[in-house]
C-alpha cells in the first residue's frame, strides 16, 4: 500500500461504537415518570400522616407522651364540645361553598359567554386575581378596620342616614368570618368553572336555542351538566381550604367561633400531642371522604388531563 493510500485511509473516520439499546417495559417507564412526585408525596404527606396516626394512639400526661396503643384519644372526641366544633366548621364550609359557587359560576358565565373581546376578558380575569397578589393574612386583617364599630362601612351607613348607630354584627361574628372566606376563596371557584365553560361548543347552545329552549332550560340542561367537572374541582378547592383554615376564624370571630384547626392549635400549644394527632386524623379522614364522594359523582381527573 502506497503512502497516499495510507494517508487517505487514515482520513476516513471510523464509525462510532453503538451501545446496545435498553428497552424498558411500558409499566417501568410509567413508574419512572411518576417516581419524583411519588417520592415528594411519600416524604411530605404519607410519612407525616403515618406519624400522626401512630402518635394518636399514645398515652400522655403533663410531663410527656408514652408509647402505647389506646383508643382514649379518639373516645375523648365523642363529646358535645368537639361535635359542636366540627359542626361549626361544617357550617362555615357549606355556607361559603354555596356563596362562592353562586358568585363564581355567574362571574365565570359572564366572562366566558358575554365578554367577546379576548383582551378585555383577560383584563377582567386579571382584575379578579389582583387580590391574590397580596398575602391572605393582609387581606383578612384589612376587613377589621372596614367592618369595625367605628369602621368605614358603619361610618358610611350613619353618614347616609341608613342607621343611627353602628351595626354590631359586622365584625367578630359568623358574618365576618363567612364574608372573609368568600373574599379569599371565590377566585378558586371562578377559575375551574371558567375553564370548563370555555370548552363548551357554542354550537350546542345554539342548537338548544333553535330547539326552543329558554335561557333557563339551556342553562340547566346544557351548560351546567357540561361544566360540572369545573364546579366539582372548584368545590373541592373551596371546601378543603375552609376546613383547614385557622387564621380567619380566630381573627374575624374574635375568638367567639371555633374550628377544628383552632382546636388543634390549642391542643398543640398545651403540648397535648396525642389528642391533637387523633383530631388531625379524624379531620383528614373526614375531608378525604368528602373529596372521594365528590369524585365519585364527577371525575375531576378529566379536567386535569384536558
Amino acid at each position: 500500500m502506497s503512502a497516499a493510500q495510507e494517508t487517505l485511509g487514515a482520513a476516513v473516520p471510523r464509525p462510532a461504537r453503538e451501545w446496545p439499546r435498553i428497552r424498558l417495559a411500558p409499566w417501568v417507564v410509567s413508574w419512572l415518570q411518576v417516581s419524583p412526585l411519588a417520592l415528594i408525596l411519600v416524604v411530605l404527606f404519607a410519612m407525616p400522616t403515618l406519624l400522626f396516626l401512630v402518635v394518636s394512639f399514645f398515652d400522655y400526661d403533663r410531663t410527656g407522651i408514652y408509647p402505647a396503643f389506646i383508643f382514649d384519644n379518639y373516645a375523648d372526641l365523642l363529646n358535645a364540645s368537639t361535635i359542636r366544633v366540627y359542626l361549626s366548621s361544617l357550617k362555615f364550609a357549606f355556607v361559603v361553598w354555596a356563596v362562592t359557587l353562586f358568585l363564581g359560576f355567574n362571574t365565570a358565565y359572564f366572562l366566558v359567554f358575554h365578554v367577546r373581546n379576548r383582551v378585555i376578558r383577560t383584563m377582567l380575569f386579571l382584575a379578579c386575581a389582583i387580590p391574590f397578589w397580596t398575602s391572605g393574612i393582609i387581606r383578612t386583617i384589612a376587613w377589621v378596620p372596614f367592618l369595625g364599630r367605628n369602621g368605614a362601612f358603619n361610618q358610611g351607613l350613619m353618614g347616609l342616614g341608613f342607621t343611627d348607630k353602628p351595626l354590631e354584627f359586622l365584625l367578630f361574628s359568623d358574618f365576618s368570618v363567612i364574608l372573609t372566606y368568600v373574599h379569599l376563596f371565590t377566585l378558586l371557584m371562578i377559575g375551574p368553572i371558567a375553564n370548563s365553560l370555555s370548552k363548551i361548543d357554542p354550537a350546542l347552545i345554539e342548537a338548544a336555542r333553535d330547539a326552543g329552549a329558554s335561557r333557563w332550560r339551556t342553562l340547566v340542561d346544557v351548560i351546567i351538566p357540561l361544566s360540572k367537572t369545573g364546579i366539582a374541582l372548584g368545590s373541592l378547592l373551596v371546601f378543603t381550604q375552609v376546613m383547614g383554615d385557622y387564621f380567619v376564624v380566630k381573627t374575624m370571630s374574635g375568638g367567639q367561633s371555633a374550628s377544628i384547626v383552632s382546636a388543634l392549635s390549642t391542643e398543640i400549644q398545651a403540648m397535648q400531642y396525642p389528642p391533637a394527632s387523633a383530631n388531625a386524623m379524624v379531620l383528614v379522614v373526614f375531608t378525604a371522604a368528602m373529596v372521594a364522594g365528590m369524585m365519585r359523582i364527577v371525575d375531576v381527573r378529566k379536567e386535569l388531563v384536558k
